[in-house]
């Protein structure tokens, strides 16, 4: 059971009303977690802007990329709602069903390059705790990613962290589209909604 229970979207202030739809565009839905920071409109309008930026695509870093990175972030950090939106997320944004299947034991698959293991592996480590993030790991990551994009990676893990943590902590309770796709294609890693109903 949720902590603190989102708001329908007819009872957020107009002006954030429209500016959240943007998540319905990679989710299907407005996420709960969002309806539950518009009890303070100003971190709901805040974080929906830092999660455009964030999810905006400028470098080699693809917005399914950027979504199965969020899902290893969220995988480590062991945030079910958060895996099951990212997985949403990225078959959403055209991640076929290999890599889907395969996004949580990525370093043993081939349907990742070179360039996305070293930062997936990147992303494994930075949402460890203690943070993993070894020099090893950081000349990976530089052999294959520009500074750009490095900056681009680690906005997502950082925005992961947050939510991560934001949805954990809270009991965001899942949405229905997340929750289906999340028993179709995270079954095989252990997934179950838990708190999250």
């Amino acid at each position: 059971m949720a902590l603190v229970e989102p708001l329908d979207e007819e009872e957020l202030e107009p002006a954030l009303r429209d500016a959240v739809q943007f998540f319905k565009g990679p989710l299907g839905v407005v996420p709960n977690s969002v309806r539950t920071m518009a009890r303070r409109p100003e971190i709901a309008r805040a974080f929906t802007d830092l999660n455009k930026a964030v999810m905006a695509n400028h470098g080699a870093v693809t917005g399914e990329f950027k979504r199965l990175l969020g899902y290893v972030t969220s995988f480590v950090s062991g945030c079910r709602y958060c895996q099951a939106h990212t997985i949403l997320g990225s078959e959403r944004f055209g991640a076929s069903e290999d890599r889907l299947a395969d996004a949580w034991n990525f370093e043993n698959s081939p349907h990742f390059t070179e360039a996305e293991k070293a930062a997936l592996a990147f992303a494994h480590a930075a949402a460890q705790v203690p943070n993993g993030v070894t020099p090893q790991i950081e000349a990976q990551l530089r052999a294959h990613w520009s500074d750009g994009d490095i900056v681009e990676i680690m906005s997502v893990i950082a925005l992961f962290g947050f939510l991560n943590r934001w949805n954990d902590s809270m009991g965001s309770a899942l949405e229905d589209l997340p929750v289906e796709t999340a028993e179709r294609l995270l079954g095989d890693s252990g997934w179950e909604v838990g708190k999250h109903r």
